[in-house]
């Protein structure tokens, strides 16, 4: 992860965040400075951030909205205050309402982003400056330290290209914490087609299978908010196994880029998961990105253990081979 420090400073009223990039610091500020480029790293995993307006000048005003996965929402705004491109700048950042207006009921900050050329890298020094002990305690009582670190663990398929980031590298897990884990994988095809593949049961049929020798036997899909779904396999002539499913109702859309589920087993009293599946599309790619929330590190562990990294990889390169291909 690119962060090296976050550290608080109760005397002078302070967060301050060290990271460094493996780019130069011309297109860390690049990343920092285009909203369709920020919005992907600024709001952690599960939390993702949609900028709506975005005047980056001095006096400027840029407003932005974080969307969880059950729907929930977070909406807050920058003021710049000054912009020293590409070493430095500053904003206000607070929290809004519903509106768009500063939220009384939350603090606002100051916050300094200064960025310095380290041979080929760049360091990154955000400080943000308090009001009082009590807004500083309550921005960290929030969960801003571990946000942070989530969100930034994000940026380095910003500043890469896409391909160069993904393109060959298979299915890739990576263990967030104790109960979330993010699965990528690059596939050679538009996002539009890509999300028809995870929505349309004709599609769905023809690569979600696993290893080969399995069938997919039943097949609903739940692409509103309320609707369930329900997917079911079976071992096909001298395949081992038994027939297995997947049920579930779908909490969150946003087509053709995110939706959010839940997930059980069927037939099994084992607890509910959560899956936030996002889609980012650049030169003609697509980043497929699951954040799974399992309800503790056990239930992780025996999950990952049965080798679904290796189905889902057999099942994205047949995605590729049978749908996108055509």
């Amino acid at each position: 992860m690119p962060v090296i420090d976050i550290a608080t400073d109760t005397e002078n009223l302070t967060m301050t965040v060290t990271a460094e990039f493996a780019a130069p610091i011309e297109r860390v500020w690049d990343a920092y400075s285009d909203p369709r480029q920020l919005e992907r790293f600024w709001g952690p995993p599960g939390w993702p951030a949609r900028f709506y307006t975005w005047d980056h000048t001095v006096g400027g005003r840029a407003d932005y909205g974080m969307t969880g996965p059950r729907g929930e929402s977070s909406r807050a705004y920058w003021e710049f205050l000054a912009i020293e491109a590409p070493h430095r700048f500053e904003v206000l950042d607070g929290f809004s309402d519903d509106n768009g207006d500063p939220n009384p009921d939350f603090p606002s900050m100051r916050m300094e982003f200064a960025f310095e050329s380290v041979g080929e890298a760049t360091r990154m020094v955000t400080t943000s400056y308090f009001d009082s002990l009590e807004a500083l305690e309550q921005i960290v009582e929030m969960g801003a330290i571990e946000g942070t670190r989530l969100a930034m663990s994000q940026i380095d398929a910003v500043l890469q290209d896409l391909r160069e980031y993904a393109q060959g590298k298979g299915t890739r897990v990576e263990l967030l914490d104790d109960t979330h884990v993010r699965i990528t994988r690059l596939v050679d095809g538009p996002r539009e087609l890509v999300w028809r593949a995870h929505t349309e049961p004709e599609l769905i049929r023809k690569w979600m299978l696993g290893p080969d020798g399995w069938e997919m036997t039943e097949c609903v899909v739940g692409n509103a908010p309320g609707e369930s779904y329900r997917n079911s396999w079976a071992p096909v002539g001298d395949t081992e196994g038994e027939p297995f499913g997947f049920e579930g109702e779908t909490l969150l859309v946003e087509a053709p880029r995110r939706s959010v589920t839940t997930e059980r087993m069927q037939g099994m009293p084992a607890p509910e998961m959560l899956n936030d599946l996002s889609l980012y599309e650049e030169d003609g790619a697509t980043l497929i990105t699951v954040l799974i929330e399992y309800p503790d590190k056990d239930t992780r562990d025996m999950i990952l253990g049965t080798g679904m990294a290796d189905g889902m990889e057999e099942s994205f390169a047949r995605l590729e081979r049978e749908v996108l291909a055509g």
